[in-house]
């Protein structure tokens, strides 16, 4: 009988540094970085804990490489569905695109939302949600343009639209209903019907009372 790693010897390296990437993540996705350890995903894999050190120097290193294909795909995907089309179009298309990669790519939304160790590099969801709102910050900054509105604001409502699709998307990845095409819907109506009737200088409601 082969031992485990005489096994681990029969993938190429690119085929097992990928096989090893599609474990980790499945783990990271239901432990999280802290709860996640070497042992469990050299076991699932079947594989040398060696193995992993070799590829990827550990588990910070396997986790980072994880969170960086993670982020580069969304970011591409959003990218590419908020290229073309009127404003409002865009808008639509790019909370579609983002709650479709959630429900086709739980695992890897899971490690996106799950806290990111301190020492690592990327920031998980929180660097996810500024190179997003970065990405659409350009659709609100010619609309407000178009509009009369002060451009500098734009990356306030960037950031809450990001946002609030990534908060829904993890309320979302629990229950899986309605489908994301409803979803995207309500999402992108509210964001429009609101920017329709933004003043050009929103105040506190409370405070004009006093």
């Amino acid at each position: 009988m082969l031992s485990m790693a005489s096994r681990a010897q029969r993938l190429p390296a690119s085929a097992r540094r990928a096989q090893l990437i599609d474990v980790g993540r499945s783990v990271f996705a239901r432990r999280g970085y802290e709860g996640a350890s070497v042992e469990e995903i050299a076991e699932m894999a079947k594989v040398s804990k060696p193995v992993i050190y070799e590829h990827f120097g550990g588990k910070e290193g396997l986790y980072a490489v994880i969170v960086d294909r993670e982020m580069e795909y969304v970011v591409r995907r959003i990218s590419e569905a908020i290229a073309q089309g009127s404003a409002r179009e865009r808008v639509e298309q790019g909370t579609l695109a983002f709650l479709t990669y959630v429900k086709d790519h739980p695992d890897g939304f899971a490690v996106l939302a799950h806290d990111t160790p301190i020492t690592s590099a990327r920031g998980g969801m929180s660097s996810l949600l500024n190179e997003l709102a970065e990405r659409v910050g350009h659709i609100f900054l010619t609309s407000f343009k178009a509009a009369g509105y002060e451009p500098k604001v734009a990356p306030i409502y960037a950031h809450a639209l990001v946002g609030m699709v990534t908060f829904v998307g993890q309320w979302w990845r629990g229950v899986r209903k309605p489908p994301v095409e409803e979803v995207a819907a309500h999402i992108s109506t509210l964001v429009w019907k609101g920017l329709r009737h933004l003043p050009k200088r929103p105040e506190i409601v409370s405070k004009q009372r006093k």
